[in-house]
């Protein structure tokens, strides 16, 4: 996983409204979130968190590895070229609305510097029992287990990470892609990141209509065989045709990206794809208990 129980977080944007919630959630959670940045407030303090006007100056006394971006969006490019330019390797962006050319900008600078960002329009990162980077509520994700999901939509990484959790499924890691059309890791990055990974036996994709990044998992997969159970559901099957939806990432475009599409594609590579939440659970569910007989 990209974090664990030592990460150590900085939180751009920590006098804000929102990124003081946060903050304080994450402290909450027993989160290491070690310094903030906000320009023009350095010296302030946010839930005792000590707040700087730069990122290379809250490193110089508190290092971290990873930062949570949390600005205005007509900010994020430049909070996340300064926080490149200090030294941090993953960055989390929790902002939507971000302009399409700047994080495009971004992800080319992220590309050269060999940072890895996730993002924009994330609900973040987290490794139940351990820490997170991000704004899920802790106690939907339970305390740690071996099921990793990779998802698209916040909401539906919520509601299916609490049915596992209700049900006994323990869940290990969860990466929150974002449903931006540009998007730094994406379905493919995070499976890679998984592959070799022994604490993680099983993924669980969570898709949407709209864009084809799961027609292009499906791709990946038949070229690259994967060692481990994948399991998905893609939400928004029952949208009506012909309706704009609000999810920037979730635009159906002369019939590509439609759900039949999505699961036809993903099926035929041997991905257990699920029509409902409650099939999700009771597939996990089946799979956890013969993998631990």
């Amino acid at each position: 996983m990209y974090i664990d129980k030592n990460t150590r977080v900085l939180i751009q944007g920590i006098t804000g409204r929102q990124g003081s919630y946060h903050t304080q959630k994450m402290l909450d959670s027993g989160v290491a979130v070690v310094a903030g940045t906000t320009p023009g407030k350095g010296g302030q303090e946010v839930c005792g968190v000590p707040v700087f006007d730069r990122v290379f100056q809250a490193l110089d006394q508190h290092p971290a590895d990873a930062s949570m971006i949390i600005v205005p969006p007509p900010f994020v490019l430049s909070a996340a070229e300064e926080a490149i330019e200090a030294g941090i390797k993953l960055l989390v962006i929790i902002t939507e609305h971000v302009p399409v050319h700047d994080v495009m900008r971004l992800k080319a600078m992220a590309s050269k510097k060999g940072v890895t960002f996730i993002g924009p329009n994330t609900i973040g990162i987290i490794a139940p029992g351990q820490s997170k980077v991000g704004i899920m509520p802790t106690f939907l994700y339970g305390q740690g287990g071996k099921v990793a999901i990779i998802s698209r939509s916040g909401t539906m990484c919520h509601e299916n990470a609490s049915n596992l959790v209700n049900r006994g499924v323990g869940i290990g890691a969860v990466i929150s892609i974002g449903g931006d059309p540009i998007i730094g890791v994406d379905f493919v990055e995070a499976l890679e990141h998984f592959r070799h990974d022994d604490s993680i036996g099983a993924i669980l994709l969570i898709g949407e209509i709209g864009q084809s990044r799961e027609e292009k998992t499906a791709e990946h997969l038949l070229e690259h065989p994967y060692p481990k159970p994948v399991f998905a559901f893609i939400a928004g099957r029952y949208a009506p045709k012909g309706k704009k939806m609000g999810h920037a990432g979730a635009i159906i475009e002369k019939g590509m990206g439609s759900a039949k599409g999505k699961i036809d594609s993903l099926r035929r590579v041997g991905v257990k794809v699920a029509m409902s939440t409650q099939q999700v659970a009771d597939e996990l569910s089946r799979w956890q208990e013969e993998s631990q007989q």
